[in-house]
């Protein structure tokens, strides 16, 4: 297994990350922060993972929320 100590996102799927990001902030929250439509309209785990997979530049900025919240 390679291990990657710089990389704080390493091991953890991109479920995991929302669902506790939701956890977290919910959803109505998670939308004023990343605004994107399938945070705000209608929000569902499976929707937003869908969008997250094929939008690189979303993606990124969850990832980089995720970062900010829970290793800063």
């Amino acid at each position: 297994m390679d291990i990657q100590p710089n990389n704080p996102l390493h091991g953890i799927t991109l479920k995991n990350l929302l669902e506790e990001l939701v956890d977290h902030y919910g959803w109505e929250e998670l939308g004023r922060i990343v605004n994107i439509r399938c945070f705000n309209s209608n929000p569902s785990l499976k929707s937003s993972l869908t969008f997250l997979r094929r939008t690189e530049w979303a993606r990124k900025e969850v990832e980089q929320l995720y970062v900010d919240t829970f290793f800063i």
